[in-house]
């Protein structure tokens, strides 16, 4: 496995987000069963899991967008499970979700508006954003309905990034988008974590979580199957957290790797 966009794990470091024991259901159907996570700061925690796996009820739940049967969510120390979403956002917890969820007939900064309203004070700015993502200056006034998906999601981040958040959320960045985008795209995340944000990723491709991530957990079922380092798991562990007793074939195409490279770490 690669070496990923930020350092090692520091075990003496304290949780910045905490989940504990976490059980969600929609209706009758139990979503997420006894999922716990802790994440130190500067890290980029991934969660990977397939279709239906919990991974955005996972972080929708972190968000107050969806209430926990049981268990709890300790952000900074401080237990905020009964916090409202705007709250959470308000105390450092922001989110880019799954599908990007642009107001198609804002313009590209009346989105970025959008997203300063529970805006902290940090060093994310509408400046520093159009810095590290140049074409947006010259096109702030375009509505973002007249936008690639790639351009989009990168409005998406900046929306996110202009609340200045301490925990920083992204749900299936590279969904529906052309790989060299996707490459683009998680291209930034190394200014992202120099400016003192913490990532949570929530990734379908398994390739690019253990390409970024300093720390692993799979989900399946709403079941945690695997946990630790992606340095320290190999792609057999991957295969039998992932699609529990899949043969390796599955695996390999998963991975993006030809069968004479699967045991690679």
């Amino acid at each position: 496995m690669s070496e990923p966009v930020n350092g090692a794990r520091h075990s003496s470091a304290s949780p910045i987000l905490e989940v504990r024991d976490l059980v969600v259901h929609h209706g009758q159907l139990r979503a997420l069963s006894g999922i716990s996570l802790h994440v130190l700061p500067g890290e980029v925690y991934a969660i990977i899991g397939a279709n239906g796996a919990g991974k955005s009820t996972l972080l929708r739940t972190i968000a107050g967008l969806h209430h926990p049967t049981s268990g709890s969510i300790v952000y900074d120390g401080k237990d905020v499970t009964g916090l409202r979403p705007e709250k959470r956002a308000t105390a450092g917890i922001g989110m880019v979700p799954e599908g990007r969820r642009l107001f198609a007939s804002l313009t590209l900064e009346e989105n970025l508006k959008v997203g300063a309203t529970y805006a902290r004070k940090g060093p994310w700015t509408f400046d520093r954003v159009y810095e590290m993502f140049p074409w947006m200056k010259d096109r702030r006034e375009q509505r973002t309905a007249q936008m690639s998906g790639g351009e989009q999601q990168s409005v998406a981040i900046g929306r996110a990034l202009v609340a200045n958040p301490r925990v920083l959320m992204l749900d299936e960045l590279s969904l529906g988008l052309a790989p060299v985008i996707v490459q683009r795209i998680y291209g930034m995340l190394p200014q992202i974590l120099e400016s003192g944000v913490t990532v949570l990723l929530v990734e379908q491709d398994v390739s690019q979580a253990l390409r970024v991530a300093t720390h692993l957990q799979c989900l399946l079922e709403g079941h945690t199957t695997l946990e630790g380092r992606p340095a320290d798991v190999t792609t057999e562990q991957v295969e039998a957290a992932y699609f529990g007793m899949a043969g390796s074939a599955s695996v390999e195409r998963a991975l993006n790797v030809s069968p004479d490279e699967g045991s690679e770490s």
